[in-house]
């Protein structure tokens, strides 16, 4: 079966490719890099022709109000429009657990925006919810950082390794269209000041890190559960321990809250 992966060279897109191929599948990476644009719709109907299933899991290159809202709006557009027009039989998103609950940010708000045309196309869909990766957990701590001390909001947080999530949106692609979503997470809850203070400690990061009832998260003031998914969520296996041994000195420096690429990106 030819599946494309939209935002196939980014870190959820080019694991979701090797976990595809391993299954026996012929894997498409599109983006950019490899002449396939969703913005502007280059390469679009070339790299449908013949596939199945298309999976996106593109990124806006911007988190601005404005250029986050145009680029999810019309790369969903073009994409749904292409694959519509090649038979594709299953379009895959890549979203984010608790995005109703996070509107105060553009990005979220954009993400709703994407999740409600693919729900209103005539295209048999399947959304796969996932909650913030382990790879991006220093990120929020750049983002909050004033000076040497990282200031964040209480809440609580059920983060998951990006390998895991490239494995349930494989289940999700290889399955019968949902016509809905699903939620996916970690196998732990923390605090989020919690998870943040032993991702720096196993870095040996002299930063310090306080709860701060005013702190915001990506610019959005949080109740304690707004990050975790719901009770029937589908969990992931690797705990935050067994990641942080095989992956502390390869956290990628970033400041975006998605484990996301670019769009003409990936995640």
């Amino acid at each position: 079966m030819k599946i494309v992966v939209i935002g196939g060279s980014g870190l959820i897109g080019s694991k979701l490719v090797t976990k595809l191929r391993e299954h026996g599948h012929e894997a498409v990476a599109a983006s950019p890099s490899y002449g396939v644009n969703t913005l502007t719709g280059e390469g679009l109907s070339d790299v449908l022709k013949g596939a199945s299933v298309a999976v996106d899991v593109s990124n806006s290159p911007s988190w601005e109000d404005t250029a986050v809202m145009e680029f999810f709006e019309t790369s969903t557009r073009n994409l749904l429009a292409n694959e519509a027009a090649a038979g594709v039989g299953h379009h895959v998103a890549l979203s984010v657990v608790g995005s109703e609950r996070l509107l105060d940010s553009g990005y979220f708000r954009a993400k709703i925006a994407q999740e409600n045309l693919i729900k209103s196309s005539s295209s048999p869909y399947s959304i796969v919810r996932a909650t913030q990766f382990f790879e991006f957990i220093k990120g929020i701590a750049d983002f909050s950082t004033d000076g040497n001390t990282v200031r964040l909001p209480t809440a609580l947080i059920q983060p998951m390794a990006a390998d895991d999530v490239a494995s349930a949106v494989c289940r999700v692609a290889l399955g019968s269209p949902l016509n809905g979503a699903v939620e996916v997470g970690g196998p732990e809850q923390f605090c989020l000041d919690e998870l943040v203070r032993r991702a720096l400690a196993a870095r040996n990061d002299p930063r310090e890190v306080i709860v701060d009832p005013e702190a915001r998260y990506y610019g959005i003031k949080l109740s304690e559960t707004m990050l975790i998914p719901s009770h029937d969520a589908r969990l992931g296996e690797t705990r935050f321990e067994t990641w942080l041994s095989q992956s502390a000195n390869q956290i990628p420096t970033t400041t975006r809250q998605p484990e996301k690429e670019t769009a003409a990106g990936s995640k």
